[in-house]
């Protein structure tokens, strides 16, 4: 009996060690490019922000997205460019670049009726609107990766995004 429940112990201990990182998901495969969106002042936030669960929107500098965003040269919008979309008590900033992809070029684009983000070559899904950015399925469950999530501050009646 006593050999048994040290084997059982033994199996355990080398068992949780195994999956120690079992639940660590990667939210920095991609590069880390700069961020700085100014979305402070509030007639601003009220044109280019987000206000209801699940409402998004899409920052790309060299795209000119959103059309007439007032682009400066202290903006900057990432690897893949910046999805700002509200979670259920706060807004949400997240890279666009598939992060198992980590290309510039293949840019996640948002499911309408989940929410998801979706990457069109390796069909990874991602949750931005409440699992911050972690992976739902396709390889990057496999790769444990997640999208690369940003800072959302408060500041002067709309909100200030940056890394």
């Amino acid at each position: 009996m006593k050999k048994t429940c040290v084997i059982i112990t033994v199996l355990i201990l080398a068992l949780s060690t195994m999956c120690g990182g079992c639940d660590t998901i990667d939210n920095k495969a991609i590069p880390n490019y700069t961020v700085r969106i100014d979305l402070s002042n509030q007639a601003i936030w009220n044109t280019y922000g987000v206000n209801g669960m699940g409402d998004y929107r899409i920052f790309n500098r060299e795209k000119k997205l959103p059309a007439n965003f007032p682009y400066n040269v202290n903006t900057y919008t990432g690897f893949g460019g910046v999805l700002l979309m509200m979670g259920i008590d706060a807004p949400q900033a997240y890279d666009l670049a598939c992060p198992v992809e980590s290309s510039q070029s293949i840019i996640l684009s948002i499911n309408a009726e989940n929410f998801e983000a979706v990457c069109p070559r390796c069909g990874s899904r991602y949750n931005p609107l409440t699992g911050g950015g972690g992976p739902v399925s396709g390889v990057a469950i496999n790769n444990k990766v997640g999208m690369r999530q940003y800072r959302v501050n408060p500041s002067n009646g709309g909100f200030f995004i940056s890394n």
